[in-house]
């Protein structure tokens, strides 16, 4: 199966996507349908999450092999917050085990209250991604942040810690969502001004709820554009409404992203092969081969 570093070093248009595993406790069946549908629109390849603290990381095994069993290579994320050198050893382990080669380095969010004593063998993504280089022949990626990561106190502090990642060895980054493309563009000549040049793969999330997309740009600072407010406010009683708008809008940041320069996109597709199977039709001739 592909090491993703390849598949970002070929001009070609691609698309990949994420997906989360269930929750404990609920069915892991319903999960692998929907990869198996997601797969059928034949994203370049397809990460799937990992719950807080490593609750889920069978379920994430099982649904990244589903994933590269239908021929598609998946990007495994690993969290490392309050995890021992021994359980990432064996996390890796197991991941190897099923053909994964490609792993998502995050430190993971820090629980209320927690001292630093407390946070396990890795404080930082960038020690997770040193670790995972030192223990296998993985392909890394790690998160880049181009409002800049809640906790890093300025722009130019986290483009510093950026910079930890890329000097631990981090193949490439992949965005958190934003909804304006100039943030993104500004991004990428912070980067560059220092010295950062692995391949960054935006990451965009279509709007499909006005309430779940509220909460999460509260907790990650992401800011959103008058165009993008009027949108969601507008159709924030329609579902189906929404939903279409939110693929247009999506599909119209996608197609501004390739036409300046960026052969590939992350969608964030919440579980809903709808989502990337609307996307992908609308770009269909533009990922054309």
């Amino acid at each position: 199966m592909d090491k993703i570093i390849d598949i970002l070093k070929n001009d070609k248009v691609c698309i990949s996507c994420e997906l989360f595993p269930p929750k404990q406790g609920t069915e892991l069946q319903n999960s692998l349908e929907i990869v198996n549908k997601i797969a059928k629109v034949k994203p370049s390849y397809m990460s799937v999450t990992y719950g807080a603290g490593g609750s889920t990381v069978g379920y994430s095994a099982a649904l990244a092999k589903e994933v590269q069993d239908n021929g598609i290579p998946a990007l495994a994320h690993l969290t490392c917050i309050q995890a021992s050198e021994e359980k990432i050893s064996n996390v890796l382990g197991q991941l190897s085990d099923n053909g994964i080669k490609n792993i998502l380095a995050l430190r993971g969010d820090i629980p209320a209250g927690m001292e630093d004593a407390d946070m396990g063998s890795f404080k930082h993504a960038s020690d997770l991604m040193r670790y995972i280089k030192f223990k296998g022949d993985f392909c890394v990626g790690g998160a880049a942040y181009p409002e800049g990561h809640p906790e890093s106190g300025s722009l130019v502090k986290d483009i510093e810690n950026t910079k930890y990642k890329v000097d631990a060895g981090v193949d490439f980054l992949v965005t958190q969502m934003f909804f304006d493309n100039t943030i993104l563009y500004n991004y990428m000549f912070r980067l560059l001004s220092a010295g950062i040049n692995v391949p960054v793969v935006p990451g965009i999330m279509p709007v499909t709820n006005a309430k779940q997309i509220n909460r999460i740009c509260q907790l990650s600072g992401t800011k959103l554009p008058l165009q993008f407010r009027a949108m969601v406010e507008k159709f924030a009683d329609k579902p189906a409404a929404l939903q279409q708008a939110g693929i247009a809008y999506a599909t119209g940041q996608i197609i501004d992203l390739i036409s300046n320069g960026f052969s590939h996109v992350h969608i964030y597709t919440m579980n809903r092969p709808e989502i990337i199977g609307g996307i992908m039709e609308n770009l269909s001739e533009i990922v054309k081969d």
